[in-house]
């Protein structure tokens, strides 16, 4: 028995009224799978064209540690040049990813490979962010601290997306003054006798392939796999639902800051904190024992 998903709708290609009408306004996930054919990106982009023209550039790596109190919130785990760990994502699987990076800042050709989709978003156009995984990396369960409304467009291979809205989250065992899951949780493969309210959670899923768009609407839950070596970028529009948006400047300039303060102050005790009360209120909010 696996989680309770559904998989993402799919459509060809899709009109500015038809996306708003049916998947903005009714925050429903959807893959779009011809929207960027247009761009030179589509036919350029590979793990090769990057190593080519921004193999020099020194990246940021993350991996699938725990959060400890020894890192700030999204500070990295090691650096590398992109040419260098592009060919450590050809040689084998590795668990470096690349997160929340603007490569498209520091290397301006690639800035003439894309253009903004006229889909009825208005979107926050300094903020192109890239993704990279080795095959089998994982991004933990987590959700954007902007709320933001995304399109996620791959290239380079494929990656499993799970989502969950926002209403689920009460069985997603939220770990407080922060944006993730319990990081304990194997979302390809749960342990439902360990985390039982993900039985009662209804989410989405779909394989991404190379030139594939996924919309995400605001504040929705999201895992990534990296089946293959791959990359992704995303662009980002500010969300419409005005609490939406007042949680997104709260988590920017309050909770990110007092998460950070906590564990200068407190260590691991901190963390250890966080994530039991993950487990103890989201069993008390299902009525569970134990």
């Amino acid at each position: 028995m696996g989680l309770d998903l559904k998989q993402i709708p799919r459509v060809a290609k899709i009109s500015k009224t038809d996306f708003m009408a049916i998947y903005v306004s009714k925050q429903q996930p959807v893959v779009i799978e011809k929207l960027i054919e247009d761009w030179p990106a589509y036919k350029k982009w590979n793990l090769a064209y990057i190593a080519k023209i921004a193999g020099d550039k020194t990246v940021p790596l993350y991996d699938d540690r725990p959060i400890s109190s020894e890192l700030k919130f999204n500070e990295p785990h090691a650096q590398m040049k992109m040419r260098d760990y592009i060919e450590l994502l050809k040689e084998k699987p590795t668990n470096y990813r690349i997160f929340l990076y603007n490569l498209l800042k520091e290397t301006p050709p690639l800035q003439q490979d894309y253009s903004y989709p006229k889909v009825g978003l208005k979107f926050l156009k300094k903020f192109p962010f890239l993704f990279f995984g080795g095959q089998g990396s994982k991004v933990f369960m987590h959700y954007d601290i902007d709320y933001a409304n995304i399109l996620h467009f791959h290239f380079h291979g494929e990656k499993q997306c799970i989502l969950f809205p926002p209403s689920e989250t009460k069985y997603l065992y939220k770990v407080p003054h922060a944006l993730i899951s319990h990081q304990q949780i194997d979302y390809t493969n749960p342990d439902f006798d360990r985390w039982p309210a993900l039985k009662h959670a209804k989410g989405f899923v779909t394989n991404l392939k190379h030139g594939e768009t996924l919309y995400m609407p605001e504040g929705y839950w999201h895992q990534m796999t990296y089946l293959t070596p791959g990359f992704s970028m995303s662009i980002r529009a500010l969300p419409f639902n005005w609490i939406h948006l007042t949680r997104g400047f709260y988590n920017f300039f309050i909770m990110r800051h007092l998460d950070n303060f906590m564990r200068k102050k407190k260590g691991q005790r901190w963390i250890n904190y966080k994530n039991e009360e993950a487990i103890k209120r989201t069993n008390k909010r299902n009525r569970i024992k134990g």
